[in-house]
């Protein structure tokens, strides 16, 4: 049987006593995702304010924002660095060979064989480069009435392999090219190993191969 537990001081309830018991009220739905929003919100703001504030001060960050100081609105054209050319990018277009029948050509026979500058400067002079007539030729043809005069020589060396037109100035280099194709052979130079003529053809070995 049971025992009756003896009475104590909670056995009795005062008569004044007019709350009975406290209940809470179920907690409303949503309330943990609504306080997590407002944290990430938060967040957000406080970080791209830092962003913003950094990117004022130092130019390490590069902020494409419609209200980036100096931007214009709706202008997006990429920005020419300090400094840079837009023309030095582009490749110079190539120099056309140009005949020129003033200018002073002279003519050096690199090899052994005897008057080989003679007669290709007669060669030069028949097709339109009066420049190539020596002070003793009598210039005949396109040139008869010209007044160009070059000269025609041996040259320090009678070893001389390849037949190179040498010019001194970028002016002259359209005349240079012009003349490795009347010569039929040999390139073009630009040097300052000739300074007393603009233009100097200094024939080799392999001119006598295609000259005969």
């Amino acid at each position: 049987m049971a025992k009756t537990p003896p009475a104590d001081r909670f056995d009795e309830i005062p008569d004044d006593l007019t709350r009975v018991g406290a209940h809470r009220a179920p907690a409303r739905q949503g309330r943990g995702w609504i306080g997590f929003a407002w944290a990430a919100l938060a967040t957000g703001v406080l970080v791209l304010s830092g962003v913003v504030a950094l990117a004022a001060f130092t130019d390490s960050i590069n902020l494409d924002l419609p209200f980036t100081a100096g931007e214009a609105p709706g202008d997006g054209a990429p920005t020419t660095e300090e400094g840079d050319d837009p023309e030095a990018t582009e490749t110079a277009a190539p120099v056309e060979p140009v005949l020129d029948p003033v200018v002073s050509i002279t003519v050096l026979n690199g090899t052994s064989t005897a008057g080989l500058a003679g007669a290709a400067g007669d060669e030069l002079v028949a097709e339109g480069w009066c420049g190539a007539a020596g002070p003793e030729t009598v210039a005949e043809g396109p040139c008869a009435d010209s007044t160009a005069v070059g000269s025609r020589a041996n040259a320090s060396s009678n070893e001389v392999a390849a037949t190179v037109v040498y010019y001194g100035d970028p002016a002259n280099e359209s005349a240079a090219l012009a003349l490795v194709g009347s010569l039929g052979i040999g390139e073009a130079q630009l040097s300052e190993d000739f300074p007393e003529s603009p233009i100097t053809v200094l024939l080799g070995s392999d001119y006598l191969e295609i000259a005969g």
